[in-house]
């Protein structure tokens, strides 16, 4: 991985190249979950990519909120120093070809890959995290497992070249942590700063273990519908890697499938 931390601030006078940051859009997208880190590399001068299939808008799970993408699959940088995910209702997104194409030809040649939520299963579905340790949302730790990814409960972990953040709002920490690793600390602060990213939460009910088994128990019947839909995600992506000789299936109760670490 190349070091900027000396040509920042250059870059941001045009004194340098910008890192060249690809954000997969996807439809029903948790919009929070890209616009956090968006915010943060955009602060740091690095020039983003709002990449889609099509520039059509792009509609986020809620169904109130539209991104307009910037440029297409076809048309976005073939060298990217990012490539990011985020995560929402992924269970379409995981199976889309096109999607899956542009993150396997993107992933063999950026610099870090990387996602947040459970923006981690689609990376996990195009085959870049095998092998490696990955976080997600607390909810999808069980189905990241299953796709033979190690998970890890960090809010950032950090995997050789492959960042992931927890759920949601981690994204802001994750953003941080990777302008901190490719263009240097100060980068990193000056973008804290200028979103005043000193967190005071009003509630202490961020994870399952502060919010306690009521909560937990109300998300759980909140998202029946979706929890499944992603559950049959992962079982199509396993019957096609099951009908890939070069992609075995990793065993559901054993190595790293079965492996949830906090390191």
């Amino acid at each position: 991985m190349t070091d900027h931390t000396t040509d920042w601030p250059d870059h941001l006078t045009g004194d340098a190249r910008p890192l060249e940051v690809g954000i997969l859009l996807f439809e029903r997208h948790t919009a929070l979950d890209l616009v956090g880190p968006y915010t943060a590399f955009a602060l740091a001068g690095m020039k983003v990519h709002l990449v889609s299939e099509t520039l059509d808008p792009v509609v986020s799970d809620d169904g109130g909120l539209a991104i307009v993408p910037t440029t297409t699959f076809d048309d976005c940088p073939r060298q990217l120093d990012i490539l990011f995910v985020g995560g929402g209702l992924v269970d379409r997104v995981m199976l889309d070809p096109a999607a899956i194409a542009f993150l396997q030809d993107r992933g063999a040649t950026a610099s870090c890959i990387t996602a947040v939520c459970n923006g981690t299963l689609v990376l996990a579905a195009a085959g870049l995290l095998d092998g490696y340790r990955a976080a997600t949302h607390w909810a999808s730790r069980k189905e990241l497992a299953q796709l033979g990814v190690e998970v890890s409960t960090e809010r950032v972990c950090i995997d050789r070249n492959r960042f992931s953040g927890g759920g949601v709002t981690a994204g802001i920490d994750f953003g941080l942590t990777v302008i901190a690793h490719t263009l240097g600390e100060k980068a990193a602060k000056f973008a804290q700063l200028v979103m005043e990213y000193d967190p005071e939460p009003p509630f202490n009910a961020g994870s399952p273990e502060s919010a306690g088994p009521e909560l937990v128990a109300l998300r759980t019947r909140f998202m029946t519908g979706p929890d499944t839909a992603l559950r049959n995600a992962v079982s199509r992506v396993l019957e096609r890697r099951a009908a890939s000789s070069s992609h075995p299936v990793p065993d559901a109760n054993t190595g790293l499938a079965a492996g949830i670490v906090n390191t």
